[in-house]
């Protein structure tokens, strides 16, 4: 069962992010509070544990969860396999795939951090089509 491991916040951009207990997704906007919310196409950010894994396996640090600066950590979903405009449901929301990995910017914290960012590769981008809460444990849902 494809699942939510954890949520994840920042107040800035190119840091790593804290998990938090639930977080509100609003649509057209994204996570309330998180850095990178807003009105464009990449509102949630979404990496798989099995891709934490593959980082900690090639020698990195213990990552965990938000290290990436990922708002969803997600586990038993292959998420750069979802074509974009694939349709999701995650706990209460719907979220629609935008974009597959992206461009890492210079000056990265987190690539600073871990010597290799996953996120560019593994990482989707979502952007939210029904608000609602999610927390960890939630399912993950395909849609269409």
């Amino acid at each position: 069962m494809a699942k939510v491991l954890a949520v994840n916040i920042s107040e800035t951009k190119g840091v790593p992010k804290e998990p938090i207990d639930k977080g509100f997704f609003e649509v057209n906007h994204g996570l309330n509070g998180d850095a990178h919310a807003g009105n464009w196409h990449r509102q949630v950010s979404l990496l798989g544990q099995e891709s934490i894994d593959k980082a900690n396996a090639a020698g990195n640090l213990d990552l965990c969860v938000g290290k990436f600066a990922e708002n969803l950590t997600t586990e038993g979903i292959v998420l750069y396999e979802l074509p974009v405009g694939t349709k999701l449901r995650i706990g209460e929301t719907e979220m629609e795939v935008t974009q597959i990995g992206k461009e890492c910017h210079t000056g990265c914290a987190i690539k600073k951090l871990v010597g290799d960012c996953v996120m560019p590769r593994e990482g989707i981008f979502t952007k939210v089509l029904k608000a609602g809460w999610i927390k960890p444990g939630d399912k993950i849902e395909i849609l269409s």
